[in-house]
């Protein structure tokens, strides 16, 4: 046994040899702050932790906070006199993964799904009662069935790795539903296990985390780990000492000049990743789930942080990053960064290198302000700014990720997450509304881009109802067929609301919980979100491999409402939200037409026919079309946002067709 204790002189194991007998070893040789020695009689399922030897406890082993092993894999909490005392547990890495691979589905084709693994099943009637809210019920075929109709490829998972409750959310009765507040690397979250797994010990829900990964690999579905390396739950510096304060707090946090915590992550302690300690615990730990869980990728939070050197500035070529790039067991698997924190700089979208994609947070934005705040300002008779920043979004923010190397696929777009408004409260809300947290709604952003049509809330104004939802598909469409890769957060396709909490980090309740029993409304979003995304993967089918990342073979044609090229007087007019954009592949054998309109009237269009063709390539200089007859002899309308009939319908080129007020309209050509 060895742990890595820079901070202590000498260190002793404390272990159960059997249920309720512990045991002392003391770790004798130290090396480079690692102390180790033998431990006789340790097992599987013994929990055990460190302490400084010399230091007397102040309790019997098993009723004191031990130093938990920052590389334990199991940990169990227990009810202590001052509050939840926690071990770190002995387990074994034996599980039968038969014939079962990771799907490795390229980026391209990869449609995300942010899921938390309680709140996602656990008012799902077709999955049985126990199983709800567990490792099981994620994996259960319920639900692997829903996300493969769904058309998702890859379920992001809010934190598995074992968290704790913050002090101030004990106080208040509150717990962090999210669990951005990790207290093990290597350890699985064992209440989100089933109660068997849970009383069978920390072996049997580490074996059901992996009976769930396995099952929705037979799937053909991925799974991603958001994963919080940039702070641990021990808190501030007041409060009691879990792991790596005890074991060596001047190495694994970062510290000012005067000896205090530097904090860019808003939680108190930052990890130091200018410690190659530090580096380490992080690639053994990413490696790890990889090895032993089968991850196929993940989702880094405040990933800056992660990325500052000893003079706390990001550093694209930060060591953690260049080891990353050159470790071979990460190589092949999915890294996003969450490209912003709290500190100086924090804001690192499109700067990540090759390998990394980025949440993109421009995309979000822009969008919002088209569809939203845009709306709200035509219908309340000001301008409702430009398309050129929408048209950027579409195109999967090319520009924005050159500098670095990178294409659109490295573009993660989404309009919501699980920090901030569902897609629904967008359409609800102008302003938060998060009493339940007990901050006097202090907490979360006020800046949210959202519009409530009129009506702050819930209505029953059918008008108001209509226009919200409209809206959502509107939001939803622009996701789901912009290049990059769209990443949908749970419920937004059955319409999930929050009541207008935008900060629900510590509501585990019928606020965060997915609802099953739909409306009219939550249907038609389900079945819209089902078509959208159907339509995608039909298109990226007929593409070439390279699309869209050889944008040498990729074009993107913008077109006015007449069917003319856009003229940069267009582009820059705050009044003009009509557009039509025609995107495809020379090489491929599907081209499609999308056409924006963002005013609150019907409008005419016309749709672009050879000639504007060959004019807009001319005026891009692509090569892309080779010989190929764009846009073909007719096109065909195959989805509206604003009405459900009349699709199918065949239109010549040069011909003209309506676009309803406020709508989106897709076309093959």
């Amino acid at each position: 046994m060895s742990v890595y204790a820079p901070g202590l002189s000498a260190v002793d194991l404390y272990y159960e040899t059997a249920p309720g007998l512990w045991s002392v070893a003391p770790l004798t040789d130290t090396v480079l702050g690692i102390h180790h020695g033998r431990a006789y009689g340790l097992r599987h399922g013994s929990r055990y932790g460190f302490w400084p030897r010399g230091r007397k406890p102040s309790a019997e082993p098993g009723s004191f906070q031990l130093l938990l092993d920052p590389y334990g894999r199991g940990i169990e909490e227990t009810d202590g006199d001052a509050g939840p005392v926690y071990f770190s547990v002995y387990t074994g890495a034996a599980f039968d993964w038969g014939n079962t691979r990771r799907p490795h589905t390229p980026w391209r084709e990869t449609v995300i799904y942010e899921a938390h693994v309680r709140g996602q099943t656990l008012l799902h009637p077709g999955i049985p009662e126990e199983l709800r809210g567990t490792y099981a019920g994620m994996g259960h075929p319920v639900m692997i069935e829903y996300l493969r109709d769904l058309g998702i490829t890859a379920v992001e998972l809010l934190p598995v790795h074992f968290h704790a409750d913050e002090l101030h959310l004990q106080e208040r009765g509150l717990a962090n539903f999210w669990g951005y507040n990790t207290l093990g690397f290597f350890a699985p979250h064992a209440a989100y296990a089933t109660r068997a797994s849970r009383e069978a010990g920390a072996q049997a829900v580490q074996d059901e985390v992996k009976a769930m990964v396995k099952s929705l690999h037979e799937a053909g579905i991925e799974v991603l780990l958001d994963v919080v390396y940039n702070h641990t739950a021990e808190g501030e510096a007041d409060q009691p000492a879990l792991s790596w304060r005890g074991l060596g707090d001047e190495t694994y946090y970062r510290h000012g000049p005067d000896g205090a915590y530097v904090d860019t992550t808003g939680c108190g302690n930052t990890l130091d990743f200018s410690e190659p300690r530090v580096i380490q615990l992080a690639l053994d730990s990413l490696r790890y789930w990889v090895q032993e869980y089968q991850i196929d990728g993940f989702r880094f939070d405040l990933a800056p942080t992660l990325c500052r050197g000893a003079d706390g500035r990001f550093d694209p070529r930060h060591p953690f990053l260049v080891a990353v790039a050159a470790d071979s067991v990460l190589q092949d698997v999915k890294l996003i960064s969450e490209p912003w924190d709290v500190g100086p700089d924090g804001w690192q979208t499109g700067r990540f290198p090759q390998g990394w994609a980025d949440w993109n947070d421009h995309f979000r934005d822009i969008v919002r302000d088209f569809w939203l705040r845009g709306q709200a300002d035509i219908t309340e008779g000001r301008e409702g700014g430009s398309l050129a920043r929408l048209a950027d979004a579409l195109a999967g923010s090319a520009e924005l990720f050159a500098d670095s190397g990178r294409t659109p696929l490295a573009s993660i777009n989404f309009i919501t997450a699980h920090d901030g408004f569902t897609l629904r409260d967008l359409t609800m809300f102008e302003r938060k509304h998060n009493e339940a947290n007990g901050e006097g709604n202090r907490d979360g952003t006020g800046e949210n881009r959202s519009y409530n049509h009129g009506v702050e809330g819930p209505t029953d104004d059918e008008r108001i109802s209509a226009a919200r939802a409209l809206t959502a598909r509107n939001l939803m469409a622009t996701l789901t067929m912009s290049l990059g890769v769209p990443m949908l957060t749970a419920g937004d396709e059955l319409g999930r609301s929050q009541r207008g909490n935008n900060n629900a980090y510590c509501q585990d309740s019928e606020i965060t919980w997915v609802h099953w029993d739909l409306d009219d409304a939550g249907r038609r979003m389900l079945s819209t979100t089902r078509e959208l995304l159907r339509l995608r993967r039909e298109y990226l089918a007929n593409q070439p491999y390279r699309f869209p990342a050889d944008r040498r073979q990729s074009f993107l044609l913008w077109f006015d409402s007449e069917g003319k090229p856009m003229t940069p007087e267009q582009w820059g007019d705050p009044s003009n939200r009509v557009v039509q954009v025609l995107t495809g592949s020379g090489d491929g054998s599907l081209n499609g037409l999308i056409v924006l309109n963002g005013t609150l009237s019907d409008v005419d269009i016309r749709l672009p026919d050879s000639p504007a063709v060959r004019s807009a390539a001319a005026g891009t200089g692509t090569t892309a079309f080779g010989d190929t007859a764009v846009p073909g002899e007719s096109y065909e309308l195959v989805f509206s946002t604003a009405s459900e009939e009349d699709r199918g319908r065949l239109l010549p080129p040069g011909t003209t067709d309506t676009v309803p007020a406020n709508s989106i309209s897709l076309y093959r050509a």
